[in-house]
């Protein structure tokens, strides 16, 4: 039996409906085409997305909307058949098993494979019995389409295609070209919906992923840079920390060492010079002392704690050092220009401890009688000139050191100083005629990181 009876009016009106049928079933691709990612593991980030959820819920609710419109439509014009009670359980049936499908997973699983063969039986028959279940059959694509390998989806699409038309032609009055050639593209159409949107999920997720690496190959690189600085910074610390030692204590234990020294040569022959030179290695000993204290407090230079800035420090620095000498060295200092703004810190320290280097220089090799410090402001530098009478010596290019020498930390510490500041430190010296030592400080010139 066969719900079409050729040239009753149920035949004029199923035909009508023909091509009606045709869109509700475009309509249901579109909904079911978005829709099904929700279930669709090749769509999880279009899952996560609350617009998919509820395309996802209009599509199941299309498919329960055409099950029921097709079994509505078949007990108005069939009523008390005898196939009716079949049409309603296969109908109950069809409803029950597309309900077990998202309990199932959508995994391509034995137990997957073989719901979705016997939801496929079911609507055949459906279909053979009425037609007008055909309807249902876009929801029936999208099942194949995720669940199935590409050929087998097709081979299944192509089937149901085929059971649509024939379904279609049923429901016609005759021969129509149209309800031959619409179904197969819609169901064309429908599947390359799909195709697109699982393509599309695919580069998604490859596309995260790739982000999800090059986030982590950031943060890889931020971390092995962050290493890096701290090294960096650790190194120059190390370096800065050895030149404040040399020209403190350092250069205040060789020149206590010095005296005491001379105090012992002369300590039998002229005790008062030798209490003198005691006298005067103590008072290196209690400015060490100071030195030491503020070093470990802030690494600050101790005269520039005292207050009066650069200028103040550099006078008692020339004060001290001829008080020291006890007459054998001259040290004066004069300031030239006057500073548009304070001086930073750093540039007053490094040029005091520049100064510090310098004439202990003067003081243990030059032979030096006369010395002076010389502080000029100038609009966008200081220049510090450290200038003595001594014996002078060759002066070497920057960077060579001679092997003779066990020491010469000095100059190298200097010129690392002013590096860090972005100046230059010249050296002007000949035997026989003294030494000229110039530093040179830019004032609006960052800092040399290194």
């Amino acid at each position: 039996m066969v719900e079409h009876r050729s040239g009753s009016p149920d035949a004029e009106a199923a035909g009508a409906e023909a091509p009606g049928a045709a869109g509700s079933t475009a309509e249901a691709g579109a909904a079911g085409a978005a829709g099904t990612a929700e279930s669709d593991p090749d769509a999880q980030v279009a899952g996560a997305d609350p617009d998919a959820r509820w395309l996802a819920l209009l599509m199941h609710a299309a498919f329960f909307l055409l099950l029921g419109a097709s079994l509505t439509r078949f007990l108005m014009r069939h009523p008390g058949e005898a196939r009716t009670p079949w049409i309603i359980a296969l109908s109950i049936t069809l409803a029950v098993l597309y309900l077990l499908g998202p309990v199932l997973g959508s995994r391509p699983t034995p137990r997957r494979l073989t719901w979705l063969g016997v939801l496929v039986v079911v609507w055949m028959v459906l279909v053979v019995l009425a037609p007008s279940f055909a309807w249902c059959a876009v929801p029936l694509f999208y099942t194949g389409l995720r669940i199935l390998p590409p050929r087998a989806a097709l081979a299944l699409v192509a089937l149901l295609t085929v059971f649509v038309v024939a379904a279609q032609l049923r429901l016609a009055d005759g021969f129509d070209p149209n309800l031959v050639l619409a179904p197969p593209a819609v169901a064309a159409v429908a599947t390359a919906v799909f195709v697109h949107m699982q393509r599309q999920a695919v580069r998604q997720r490859e596309l995260a992923a790739r982000q999800g690496e090059l986030i982590d190959d950031l943060l890889r690189t931020r971390r092995e840079l962050a290493a890096t600085e701290r090294r960096e910074g650790t190194l120059a610390e190390r370096q800065r920390l050895s030149m404040e030692i040399h020209d403190t204590l350092a250069q205040g234990l060789s020149s206590q060492q010095m005296l005491l020294q001379a105090a012992d040569r002369t300590w039998s022959a002229d005790p008062d010079a030798a209490r003198r030179h005691v006298r005067t290695a103590t008072g290196i000993a209690e400015r060490n002392l100071a030195e030491a204290r503020r070093f470990v407090h802030d690494l600050a230079p101790a005269d520039l704690a005292e207050g009066g800035g650069l200028e103040a420090a550099l006078h008692a620095l020339a004060a001290r050092e001829s008080a020291q000498a006890a007459g054998a060295l001259t040290v004066h200092c004069h300031v030239e220009g006057t500073p548009h703004a304070p001086l930073p810190d750093r540039v007053q320290s490094a040029l005091l401890r520049i100064a510090q280097g310098a004439l202990a220089n003067v003081r243990e090799h030059s032979g030096a009688t006369a010395a002076g410090l010389t502080l000029t402001h100038l609009d966008d530098r200081v220049v510090l000139d450290i200038g003595d009478n001594g014996r002078g010596f060759t002066a070497e290019p920057e960077g060579v050191r001679g092997a003779r020498t066990v020491r010469g930390h000095g100059l190298p510490a200097m010129r690392a100083r002013v590096r860090q500041l972005g100046g230059t430190l010249t050296v002007e010296s000949a035997p026989g005629e003294g030494t000229v030592l110039s530093a040179e400080v830019p004032l609006t010139t960052t800092e040399d990181p290194t």
